[in-house]
Formats: C-alpha cells, structure tokens, sequence
C-alpha cells in the first residue's frame, strides 16, 4: 500500500515563466527531499540501469552532448552536465520541443533536494485547457517512484506499475496531484474557476475517462 497523501505532501509544486530566445516560455518545478545520499541520488537519475528501474527503459548516449530516448516517450540532447549536481536535457515529444534541469542539493543528515524544472512554449489556448498538470501529474509519478527506488532499493514490475496506476489508489494520487497543481496554478495568478476546470479535464484524463492532456 503507498500512503499516497504523505507522498502527495511529501512535494513542492511552483509554476513561473522564463524568456528564451523563442520567446516567453511557461516553467514548472517540482521537488523533493529524499533520505539518500546526494551521489546516490545522482547514479539514480543518470544511470541507464537505474532509470528504468524507477521511470522508463532508456537508451542511447547519457553523457554531454549525447542523445537519449525513453521508452515510449521523450527523447532529446544532454546540453549541460555538472555532475553530481545538475544536468540539462532537450525533451521532445509529440514533434514539441521543451527542457528539463535537474538539480540536486544537499540537505542536512545525507538527505539530498532534488529539484525538476520542464521549460516550454505552451499555447494559451492547451494552458487554458489542461493547464500545469498536463505534465506536473507525469512529473509527480516519477517522484514517487524515485522515492520508492531509493528507500527499497530495486527495480518496479511494469505490469505491477501499470495495474496499480489503473487501480483506485493509483487514480486518487493522480487526482490529489491534479489538484496540488490546481492551487499552484491558482498561487502563480490564475483565475481560480479557470484553474478548476482545467484541473478537473486533466484528472479526467489521467484517471481514464477524458482526453489527452499532454506527456
């Protein structure tokens, strides 16, 4: 069983915006503190063999410069590299073009802040529709299971993830994380009945009874 308020708790949600050379672009951060060591923390999210133990099968060349593809989802170019403590990635998807920055901190007693910025120019129109939780659910899922890696130390059943994610305790956690991304819609200056109804299409979405809202 996951206790899945506490993890829901257990993360911090902000949206912003950022200006690139294309323009404004819409940022979503999401972070947590986890009991483990920063060089472990970083071995997790940077090593083939792990990641899939925690996110998605990856392949390709993880290093600066190099190319990477998620099983069934995003691929795209490690532009930065600052190991143990922040890398910088392209993430395409769906023929769209956005960015991730991991950033990992240490915290007092080995525990280490790991911190998630996806970067993109998003239409008014699909924010309107979907707004942050369009990817912040994805995002949360995979903060949990990285926290599930790191405390028990092993690898997930892709079958056993996918039943649970369809079960009712996998689709109340996306629906408590739809709407952590609501109120932080609504702290970053939405209108509140937008941001509602935009979170409700999204949780719609991820627990199997509406559209597509994003990857």
């Amino acid at each position: 069983m996951i206790d899945v308020t506490h993890r829901i708790n257990a993360v911090r949600r902000e949206l912003g915006s950022r200006v690139l050379d294309a323009g404004q672009a819409r940022v979503i951060t999401i972070s947590q503190v986890y009991n483990a060591e920063l060089e472990d923390v970083w071995d997790a999210c940077t090593n083939a063999e792990r990641i899939r133990r925690w996110f998605l099968p990856v392949t390709g060349d993880l290093r600066l410069g190099g190319r990477y593809q998620l099983e069934g989802n995003a691929g795209g170019k490690i532009e930065r590299c600052d190991p143990p403590e922040s890398f910088a990635a392209t993430w395409e998807y769906g023929g769209q073009v956005s960015w991730i920055e991991v950033r990992l901190a240490r915290e007092a007693d080995d525990r280490t802040r790991f911190e998630l910025e996806h970067i993109a120019h998003v239409s008014d129109e699909l924010w309107e529709q979907f707004g942050p939780g369009a990817v912040g659910v994805g995002w949360d899922l995979g903060l949990l299971g990285l926290a599930l890696h790191l405390e028990a130390g092993d690898g997930s059943d892709p079958q056993e993830v996918a039943a649970w994610s369809e079960s009712d305790e996998g689709k109340r956690f996306a629906a408590e994380s739809s709407e952590r991304w609501r109120a932080a819609s609504v702290a970053a200056g939405t209108d509140e009945a937008a941001a509602r109804a935009a979170a409700e299409r999204t949780t719609a979405f991820y627990t199997g009874s509406g559209e597509a809202a994003g990857s």
